[in-house]
């Protein structure tokens, strides 16, 4: 059966090139405070980076690496890369890490352990207001929500909808396995809940849901979490790991076998219809309108995604 893409994504002011919600298939996170990591991220194949100043930056460390922002941003866009950060909660650092960064221009900002739309209204008005105060096009910088408790994901569809800024909502791991009381495991059995209501909240809302980050070394182990996620219906995933950025992209990208099965499935349908049918069948499909629907939206994705190869069977 054809991947079905994200969908429609929330309307959001757009600048340059960046690459549109919809397609962006890996997220990484990297130290926010390490210059080397930084730049040498860009290399990686990520289509999103994201400049970690909250658990991957100590605190020590945030002032030098707010500084060393703009260069990094400019430097990901220049390689085609969405930049992107984040923040610590408003609560704490997050207002001293957006000022400090803000001039940079990210394409979008992480919030962590969102659990109420008021943080997202929040977080919309300081950059509204950073905007104003530095000329920036109002409106470009994004916002993708971190959901990391279980009152965030009761939440989702709420902090999705609390500001158009909202590109995407982003499930986390380790923060949420926590919060549940469940032991974390390999095949993320804890969270297989929460990433289904997610990714239904987010699909609600009109924004792309971003599976949580495989968060142990090995790649069979994150080409398997990935195919996972992709069968609840996620067409993006986060990482910790430089090493999974190639894997996520592979499993997200729509390969030959997929595309010549939606090939197959459009024409026969549309023969069908030609022929005066109300359905078509190829092999033991009945294809119906929403079949050949999702075959229409997977060929589309496959154009877009262009030059991106697949890699995996």
């Amino acid at each position: 059966m054809p991947q079905e893409d994200v969908g429609p994504t929330h309307p959001i002011s757009q600048r340059d090139s960046r690459r549109r919600p919809a397609l962006r298939r890996s997220w990484l996170f990297v130290p926010g405070g390490d210059r080397a990591a930084l730049l040498g991220a860009a290399q990686c194949g990520a289509d999103a980076l994201i400049q970690e100043l909250e658990d991957f930056t100590p605190p020590n460390l945030r002032p030098q690496a707010r500084a060393m922002a703009a260069d990094v941003f400019s430097a990901w866009r220049a390689a085609g890369i969405v930049a992107c950060v984040r923040i610590n909660p408003l609560e704490g650092e997050g207002l001293a890490d957006l000022a400090g960064v803000i001039a940079g221009r990210p394409d979008a900002v992480h919030l962590p352990k969102v659990a109420e739309p008021a943080q997202i209204t929040a977080l919309d008005a300081e950059i509204t207001r950073h905007e104003l105060r530095l000329g920036l096009p109002a409106g470009a910088i994004e916002i993708v929500p971190n959901i990391e408790t279980a009152r965030g994901i009761m939440q989702t569809y709420a902090i999705a909808t609390a500001s158009p800024r909202v590109s995407a909502v982003l499930c986390s791991t380790e923060d949420l396995a926590e919060d549940l009381g469940a032991p974390r495991s390999r095949e993320a059995t804890e969270l297989a809940y929460a990433r289904q209501r997610l990714h239904l909240e987010a699909r609600a809302a009109r924004v792309v849901s971003i599976d949580c980050p495989y968060t142990f070394a090995d790649a069979e182990g994150c080409e398997a979490d990935t195919r996972y996620g992709r069968q609840l219906g996620y067409a993006a995933k986060s990482a910790v790991d430089p090493a999974h950025v190639a894997v996520i992209n592979a499993v997200l990208t729509p390969s030959d076998g997929d595309i010549a099965e939606a090939s197959e499935i459009v024409a026969a349908f549309e023969a069908a219809r030609a022929a005066g049918l109300d359905r078509a069948r190829l092999g033991d499909f009945l294809i119906e309108v929403p079949f050949y629907l999702a075959a229409k939206r997977l060929l589309s994705r496959a154009a877009e995604l262009g030059g991106d190869s697949a890699g995996l069977p």
